[in-house]
C-alpha cells in the first residue's frame, strides 16, 4: 500500500465530529462559487474560508455532519483552468439561527489525489502571498 492510500486511510478513519487538524492548517477568506452534490442533494453555495485540509461552505441550509458529497469550485483567478473536484465530508455545522451572522458548514476533503491536493496547495500559497505582493507593489 502506498503512503498516500495509507494517509486516506487515515483519513476515512476519523469520526466526523473529529478535532483532529481542525484548526492545524491556516485558513484564508475567500468568496468562490462552490456546487455540493450528494446522492440526492444539490446545492449551490459560497465557499468563504478555505485551507489544504477543507473549506467553509456559507449555506442557511447545511447538511448533516457526515455527510459525504462531491465539490466543484475554481478560485476567482484561475478561470482559465478547470475546476476542482473533490470529495468532502461535513465535519461540523454553524446553523443557521437569529444573530448568527455566519451559518453553514465546515467540510473536510477526503480522498484528495496527489496532484488535487498539489493543485490546491499552490492555491493558497497564491492567496497567501497575494497580500504581500500588493502591499510590496504600492
Amino acid at each position: 500500500m502506498s503512503g498516500d492510500e495509507n494517509e486516506r486511510e487515515r483519513e476515512e478513519e476519523l469520526p466526523p465530529s473529529s478535532d483532529v487538524d481542525r484548526r492545524s492548517a491556516d485558513r484564508f477568506d475567500v468568496v468562490w462559487c462552490v456546487d455540493c452534490e450528494t446522492e440526492d442533494t444539490f446545492l449551490y453555495a459560497a465557499i468563504t474560508n478555505i485551507s489544504a485540509l477543507g473549506i467553509f461552505v456559507r449555506t442557511e441550509d447545511p447538511l448533516r455532519i457526515g455527510t459525504r458529497m462531491r465539490l466543484r469550485f475554481a478560485p476567482s483567478a484561475s478561470r482559465a483552468l478547470p475546476p476542482l473536484l473533490v470529495e468532502g465530508r461535513v465535519q461540523w455545522i454553524n446553523p443557521a439561527r437569529p444573530g448568527c451572522p455566519n451559518p453553514g458548514m465546515g467540510i473536510r476533503f477526503v480522498g484528495l489525489t496527489l496532484d488535487i491536493r498539489e493543485r490546491l496547495v499552490e492555491i493558497i500559497r497564491t492567496i497567501a502571498y497575494l497580500p504581500n505582493e500588493i502591499d510590496e507593489a504600492s
